[in-house]
């Protein structure tokens, strides 16, 4: 899923298990919907911006463990915020979608090594697909943190326009941030990630020869890996080019 590579192998082997009861529900749309999750007892430990939790998932074959990205910020506070959308034939996401507000789920977390923490040095870009913008979001808001610093890009693509998440949100901080760019794309699921790669390609790997900017990547699927090789191949260091792949 990550350069973690995958949030099975970033999670410690045991953790305490947290309570929470679910506070509010939006759906964004149809198939994608967020909850607001307050802890019970524990409290949210503190967590990074781009940081996931395992919610345990109880279903009549067995109890699974499915991981959701925080989707908003550590300075937000409770509730925090998870997002999510349906997949074909998936069991655990169906039972998250039957919950309803005063519901509670049990989860373990935060995890992840996906994250930006602190204000980039450097020109950054993040490429986001769907829900894939759920971590993105508070790594966006952390990075313009500072009045000043270095340009930052948000590539955000989707198959139609209500699967652009926060786009109101992120269009307001492109009119309060100058050096904050905000690109979103309508474009077809089967040329979602070709379309992506190519204007990545020719506007940080053609157009110049810098390569000292950074790149966070999420989204589904082989095209977030696919994005990654090519910019590591153009001369982009490694820890340059994080991303993570659901």
């Amino acid at each position: 899923m990550s350069d973690a590579e995958n949030p099975a192998a970033a999670a410690p082997a045991r953790r305490p298990t947290i309570r929470a009861r679910i506070e509010r529900i939006h759906d964004h749309a149809a198939d994608t919907r967020s909850l607001w999750l307050r802890t019970i007892a524990h409290g949210m430990p503190r967590f990074a911006p781009g940081m996931f939790i395992s919610i345990a998932i109880p279903l009549a074959e067995g109890a699974r463990v499915r991981p959701y990205s925080i989707a908003s910020s550590p300075e937000d506070g409770e509730p925090f915020e998870i997002c999510f959308n349906r997949v074909p034939h998936g069991a655990g996401v169906a039972w998250l979608f039957a919950r309803g507000v005063g519901d509670t789920i049990e989860f373990t977390g935060p995890f992840g090594a996906f994250t930006l923490d602190r204000t980039p040095e450097a020109e950054t870009i993040f490429v986001a697909e769907g829900t894939g913008v759920a971590p993105i979001r508070p790594m966006a808001r952390r990075a313009l943190s500072d009045a000043g610093g270095p340009p930052i890009h948000l590539l955000y693509a989707a198959d139609r326009a209500d699967h652009l998440l926060y786009r109101d949100e992120f269009e307001r901080l492109a009119r309060t941030h100058p050096r904050f760019r905000f690109e979103p794309k309508i474009i077809a699921a089967d040329a979602l990630w070709a379309e992506v790669s190519g204007e990545v390609q020719a506007r940080w790997l053609d157009a110049d020869a810098k390569r000292n900017r950074n790149f966070y990547l999420c989204g589904v699927g082989k095209g977030v890996l696919d994005l990654r090789d090519r910019l590591r191949a153009g001369g982009y260091e490694r820890r340059a080019v994080r991303y993570e792949q659901w």
